[in-house]
């Protein structure tokens, strides 16, 4: 039987998030490390573009981009769906899976790149997923080099000396926060893991309990997140059910409204800023700077539309509602200040994902 190909590495967030996916979907799937060998045979033939993880179906499709394979093989694989079916649960499971993948990059980049021992074992993980057959010095040459792109990308994403201590604050509240919640609940909505727990396990878990250093404050701070951890790591197949009723357990605001404080306001601004870009229909990587605030300290970082793509899709789902639904989602949003409007905010110029490049809707 001819299987998925996951092209991927231990040290990657976006491949953890795929990884466990593919385990609780019973997809059958060789993982195939992405050496400097694959790159270049593969991946950038096969994409065009150098980012991991990429998927070859077992039809020989090459699909780059966690959150389009997964909606790539749920419709291969419906049974479990990771997408809820009940309005309030749908939209809190994309709303979770864009914090995850778009914003808890802030810490899981902190904590990886300017700790020391996280920093070396980083390296090491770079230079034995780029060069897996040769010596550990070599190895290491190669991943300080490797390593060095992603390292220095951390002012990009608002990883500054002045705003640290308010990202290990923010991060370790919500810690806090998250180990209150899988103290009841095995998942985010229930029995069953949604979008949004695989949004959450790529960042909780490649970076931020693999690596050692923030793996032992996790251990030591949050056990409950440990043990969600696992669950997600090594998940029981197909299993599980989402919470009756449509319910939202309370203990899931807090970690919304954190999203909505942190992020909500990148996410107003990138939006203004995609509606005013003046180029082409491809947009770039980074269009600008956006200021943004943790924990009533302030930063700035650069403006990546690729946020927008994936707020369009808790955006459009919003907007979809109507009648008792919506009454129904706008009554759970009360409790969260700042969301409804958001979510009622319109989309000036969408963007949309065209063979792994951002492309953006004519001007108006």
């Amino acid at each position: 039987m001819v299987s998925h190909q996951l092209i991927g590495a231990e040290v990657s967030l976006y491949t953890g998030k795929l990884r466990c996916y593919l385990k609780y979907k019973s997809i059958p799937f060789e993982e195939v490390t992405a050496s400097r060998e694959v790159f270049q045979n593969v991946i950038i033939p096969r994409t065009g573009v150098r980012y991991i993880p990429v998927l070859i179906s077992d039809d020989d499709k090459a699909i780059q981009d966690t959150t389009e394979i997964i909606d790539f093989l749920e419709k291969r694989y419906p049974e479990a769906s990771v997408y809820p079916r009940t309005p309030k649960q749908n939209l809190v499971s994309l709303l979770l899976e864009t914090y995850g993948d778009e914003w808890l990059v802030i810490p899981a980049m902190h904590y990886r790149w300017n700790i020391d021992e996280n920093r070396n074992f980083a390296i090491g993980e770079f230079g034995r997923t780029s060069a897996p057959h040769a010596s550990k010095e070599e190895q290491m040459a190669i991943g300080q080099q490797t390593a060095r792109p992603f390292a220095g990308a951390l002012p990009m994403l608002g990883v500054k000396d002045d705003i640290v201590p308010a990202i290990e604050k923010s991060y370790l509240s919500l810690l806090a926060d998250l180990d209150r919640h899988f103290a009841v609940y095995p998942f985010l909505l229930g029995s069953r893991p949604s979008i949004g727990d695989f949004g959450l396990i790529g960042p909780l878990c490649a970076h931020l309990y693999r690596d050692p250093y923030s793996g032992r404050l996790m251990e030591a701070q949050a056990p409950n997140v440990v043990a969600w951890v696992k669950r997600m790591i090594e998940p029981a197949p197909l299993s599980g059910e989402f919470l009756a009723d449509d319910e939202v357990p309370d203990t899931l605001y807090p970690v919304l409204q954190r999203m909505l404080e942190e992020q909500g306001p990148v996410i107003r601004q990138t939006m203004e800023q995609v509606g005013n870009w003046q180029g082409g229909d491809q947009i770039d990587r980074a269009i600008g700077e956006v200021g943004f605030t943790i924990e009533g300290v302030s930063g700035t970082r650069l403006t990546f539309p690729y946020m927008q793509w994936m707020w369009q899709r808790c955006h459009d789902f919003y907007t979809s509602l109507e009648g008792e639904e919506k009454r129904r989602v706008n009554g759970m949003l009360d409790a969260i200040s700042g969301l409804e409007e958001l979510l009622e905010q319109p989309v000036a110029r969408r963007i949309h994902r065209v063979e792994n490049k951002m492309r953006v809707d004519k001007a108006q």
